[in-house]
């Protein structure tokens, strides 16, 4: 009996909070990199306006819940040599893939079929396989440009839990503050922002 008692225990204990995953994507609503001139050289940015990942979370008691995300988007920029009055030529093209593993706490308002929810916490950003392809002209240096390759944010958003059959619909908007550039360019031609928004859904098993 006590044996019984332990593992109805155990099972309303799992039902209570159920372990799900899914995936994401979405689009940024703000750019990654942001361009500029910067003397006899032009920067561009070729902006990749999606984001696709997957999440896992453990709901807890009381509407509470924690996240773990893996998000991923392609980056890229160019710059472009030339003087005033001649026809630009390209001279660089710098390449990187972006990871984004955001934790966050998340608390659902009581709803029966549409929940609105709000979250926060941290992410951790990370980029990888960053290449610079000199294409004609002077050789630009990654290192100039290249500030940190990992940083650290905080996080805050929110949405709604629709709940469709035995899926979770959650389309949502996120906000990060990062704690440092990943790129920056003293003379003021490229820079990473920041500041970060994005409009993500997520389907959830």
């Amino acid at each position: 009996m006590r044996a019984l008692s332990l593992l109805l225990l155990a099972a309303a204990s799992a039902a209570a909070q159920p372990f799900s995953f899914g995936i994401k994507g979405g689009v940024p609503l703000t750019d990654f990199v942001s361009t500029a001139r910067s003397g006899n050289f032009d920067y561009t940015s070729v902006p990749n306006r999606y984001i696709i990942g997957a999440g896992a979370e453990l709901r807890l008691p009381f509407g509470f819940g924690v996240e773990f995300d893996a998000l991923y988007r392609h980056l890229n920029y160019a710059a472009n040599g030339g003087t005033t009055g001649v026809t630009p030529v390209i001279v660089s093209k710098t390449t990187a893939n972006d990871w984004e593993f955001p934790l966050l706490a998340k608390y659902r308002f009581k709803a029966h079929v549409v929940r609105p929810y709000i979250e926060g916490g941290v992410a951790w950003d990370t980029l990888q396989g960053v290449q610079q392809s000199v294409l004609s002209g002077t050789v630009l240096s990654p290192s100039s440009q290249l500030n940190k390759t990992t940083t650290t944010g905080f996080v805050l958003g929110a949405g709604v839990d629709i709940h469709v059959l035995v899926i979770h619909i959650t389309p949502e908007i996120r906000y990060t503050r990062w704690g440092a550039k990943h790129f920056f360019d003293p003379n003021g031609g490229v820079s990473s922002n920041q500041n970060q928004a994005e409009f993500l859904v997520g389907v959830v098993f």
